[in-house]
C-alpha cells in the first residue's frame, strides 16, 4: 500500500473535497446511509475503504456523468456490459497484484488453465466495480489486499493501478479514491501523454 494512505479514517479535507465535487452535478445518486453500507460490509465479509466508505454513506452513491466515462455505479452494482455467467465475485479475498500487469505483452508462458487461474482473482477478489469507460475497460477500487484503497484499471489487455507508484504507473496522479475523481474533475486524462479533457465536459 501506498505510504500515507489513510483507509482507516475518513480525512474530512477528503470528504469535503468530494462533497465540493459531487454536490453540483445533475443526476447524482442519494447517499445509501449507514445501515445499507454496513448491511453490504456485513454481507461479503469485508470493511469498505476511507473515504469511499464514507462517501457512499454520506454524500453520493453514484453519478451518471462519472467517473468514469459511462458513470460512478452505485455501491452493489456492476456495469451493464459485465455479462452473465462471470465468476462470482469475492471481495473478502485478497485482490491479488501490487504492481501493474500487462498479460497482452507478457513474455512469461502460461498453459490457458494456469493463465486463467492468474488472470480471474485480479478481476474478481478484493475489489468494488466503480464503472466502466467502455470497450472492456472497468475501474476497480480495491478493498482487501496490501493495495487496500488504490484504484485500478482493469482490461482485456492487463490491468495497472491509478495514481504514482514505485514502478511509475502510466496513470500518474494522486492515489486513491479521492485522487481519482479529482482527476476526473478537473478534466484531465488518465494516462500520461495523452490530451487533456476539456473540464466543462465533465461538469
Amino acid at each position: 500500500m501506498m505510504i500515507g494512505m489513510n483507509t482507516e479514517t475518513c480525512d474530512p479535507a477528503e470528504l469535503a473535497a468530494l462533497r465540493g465535487i459531487f454536490a453540483p452535478r445533475d443526476g447524482a445518486v442519494p447517499p445509501a446511509g449507514w445501515e445499507a453500507v454496513r448491511s453490504f460490509e456485513a454481507e461479503h465479509g469485508i470493511v469498505l475503504p476511507e473515504p469511499y466508505r464514507t462517501f457512499v454513506a454520506e454524500v453520493c452513491d453514484g453519478l451518471r456523468a462519472g467517473p468514469p466515462f459511462y458513470g460512478l455505479l452505485p455501491l452493489a452494482q456492476t456495469p451493464p456490459d459485465w455479462g452473465a455467467g462471470r465468476p462470482e465475485r469475492l471481495l473478502a479475498e485478497p485482490f491479488p497484484l501490487t504492481e501493474a500487469w500487462l498479460w497482452e505483452y507478457d513474455e512469461v508462458e502460461l498453459s490457458e488453465q494456469e493463465f486463467e487461474a492468474r488472470q480471474d482473482p485480479v478481476f474478481d477478489h478484493g475489489s468494488l466495480l466503480l464503472g466502466t469507460d467502455g470497450c472492456g475497460m472497468y475501474w476497480h477500487l480495491v478493498v482487501t489486499g496490501p493495495q487496500r484503497g488504490h484504484v485500478w484499471l482493469i482490461d482485456e489487455y492487463g490491468a495497472m493501478p491509478f495514481g504514482t507508484s514505485p514502478n511509475a504507473s502510466p496513470m500518474p496522479g494522486t492515489p486513491g479514491f479521492t485522487g481519482w475523481v479529482t482527476h476526473w474533475a478537473q478534466g484531465r486524462s488518465w494516462f500520461a501523454g495523452a490530451p487533456e479533457d476539456d473540464p466543462k465536459e465533465t461538469a
